[in-house]
């Protein structure tokens, strides 16, 4: 491993690009926010770091962008309740995929109040 070796770098790479940075910029501000893609941000952040989860969120935008240019869909966000939410139900039917690859049942259970 060399000075050079940049393949096992945490860092996103330094970029004179103006499109890159204002992209940046848009995924910093929009993780304040409670959209879809500010939930999505945070979730990114808490697993995986900040850096990181603003390029993710970051290439997003760039994706809704080049689709709303490119063939005209309108981006309507679900908010982030919604968001949260598709993101609970994919974790607990992952969750049941896995307890029946063991051999075992995953059963809902009712929280108490006490």
């Amino acid at each position: 491993m060399g000075v050079h070796d940049h393949k096992n770098t945490h860092h996103s790479r330094k970029s004179n690009n103006r499109i890159v940075a204002h992209l940046r910029l848009a995924a910093t501000t929009v993780g304040r926010t409670n959209t879809a893609l500010g939930a999505f941000y945070r979730r990114l952040a808490a697993r995986i770091g900040k850096a990181k989860a603003v390029t993710a969120t970051a290439r997003k935008i760039a994706i809704l962008f080049y689709n709303a240019m490119r063939y005209g869909v309108k981006y309507q966000d679900p908010g982030a309740d919604q968001y949260e939410q598709k993101y609970r139900d994919r974790v607990i039917k992952n969750l049941r995929r896995k307890a029946e690859e063991f051999g075992y049942s995953l059963e809902a259970h009712a929280e108490s109040v006490s």
